[in-house]
């Protein structure tokens, strides 16, 4: 009887290119969560909630409305990432994410964090860049050759 043997080397799955996207996607989406949340600890910022400005907006249901629509772009992205069929998820992926370059960058204007509005910028910024080389890259699928077809057919005749 032979005993299995261990090793060290671990076994590396391949990754689908959908779940990459998916997990970009809801990476972003913490990223966006947690640097928002943690601005509530930046001074100042509650007292201007309270008095119904956000950054140079004024708080009202457009304003929520708005970010809402803005922030469920990506939140949808993870479905759609894995849901869509290949060819239109990895062009929705390229378009919505070069889409969000600006949006994440006008994250910066009038910040008086810099260090920390700029590593989350960045960070971000790297994601969205990962996105997009995800999707453009996509596999191509391997189409069979006539010899290939041949071949097939002779083993099942066999």
């Amino acid at each position: 009887m032979r005993t299995p043997q261990t090793t060290t080397t671990l076994d590396e799955q391949p990754i689908s290119v959908r779940v990459k996207l998916a997990a970009a996607w809801t990476s972003l989406m913490f990223l966006y969560a947690y640097v928002d949340i943690l601005n509530f600890f930046t001074p100042g910022v509650i007292d201007d909630i309270l008095a119904g400005k956000v950054f140079e907006f004024d708080l009202s249901q457009t304003f929520s409305t708005a970010a809402l629509t803005l922030m469920s772009v990506p939140i949808l992205m993870v479905l759609l990432s894995t849901t869509m069929p290949a060819p239109a998820a990895r062009i929705t992926n390229v378009v919505v994410a070069s889409l969000y370059v600006p949006v994440t960058a006008f994250n910066l204007l009038g910040e008086s964090w810099l260090a920390f509005y700029g590593l989350g910028v960045v960070l971000e910024l790297i994601l969205l860049a990962f996105i997009v080389r995800y999707a453009w890259t996509w596999p191509r699928a391997v189409s069979a050759t006539a010899s290939d077809r041949e071949s097939v057919r002779t083993h099942q005749r066999a």
